[in-house]
């Protein structure tokens, strides 16, 4: 895979291809209709693209959408690339698969960043504020069977995340876990997490987690 990465983007991209690979195993037919969530530069998009699905991918950032189209053409694959608030543009629409990267890293306050590169990654002080909201919303967009992946941090509390979606109404487990050191965002605050309790004391390891809700 082909992918043209934004300019200034730091965070790992190993969460990305880590998700992928369960979405492949999530993929069954060329009907299958997949939205990526927070699609970034596409990256799972493409992914399931290249499987055959049809493919609907969202960001808020022009950017991003801009970078889509780039990397589905280098990849000769269709995406259809959409501007907007998490399910805003696809409101009335239902998919087998939703797939998101979502931003997840804690940051200095409780407002999300308005613009910049920082809006692909800090989510409010604890990192949750957009996967609460995915997690709130994501069965009322899932066909019969459907499934939800959201990848994130265990620093980001993987239960309360389970709790959530099963709050809605969908079964929830955990996919797919990755045990490694703390990635470069999140270890460059360590001892701020620390304070506000996202982080043990001298914790400087963390777990990559992917969350499954299906309906």
């Amino acid at each position: 895979m082909r992918i043209l990465r934004l300019p200034g983007v730091h965070r790992p991209i190993s969460d990305a291809w880590m998700l992928a690979d369960v979405l492949r195993g999530e993929l069954n037919g060329e009907r299958t209709r997949v939205l990526d969530l927070c699609t970034g530069t596409g990256v799972l998009a493409i992914a399931a693209a290249r499987e055959g699905a049809e493919v609907t991918a969202v960001d808020l950032s022009r950017r991003a959408l801009a970078s889509v189209r780039v990397n589905s053409a280098l990849n000769g694959v269709r995406v259809e690339p959409l501007r907007g608030d998490l399910f805003e543009p696809v409101a009335g629409r239902v998919f087998d698969v939703i797939v998101t990267n979502p931003p997840y890293v804690p940051g200095p306050t409780r407002e999300l960043p308005g613009s910049g590169i920082e809006r692909a990654w800090y989510a409010g002080v604890d990192g949750r504020v957009l996967i609460d909201r995915i997690c709130d919303a994501a069965a009322s967009h899932l066909a019969p069977g459907g499934v939800v992946l959201i990848v994130h941090s265990s620093v980001n509390d993987e239960q309360k995340t389970l709790r959530r979606l099963e709050a809605s109404g969908l079964e929830a487990s955990i996919a797919a876990r990755h045990h490694g050191a703390l990635g470069p965002l999140f270890a460059a605050q360590a001892a701020e997490l620390e304070r506000r309790g996202l982080l043990h004391e001298g914790q400087r390891d963390e777990d990559v987690v992917i969350v499954r809700g299906q309906r």
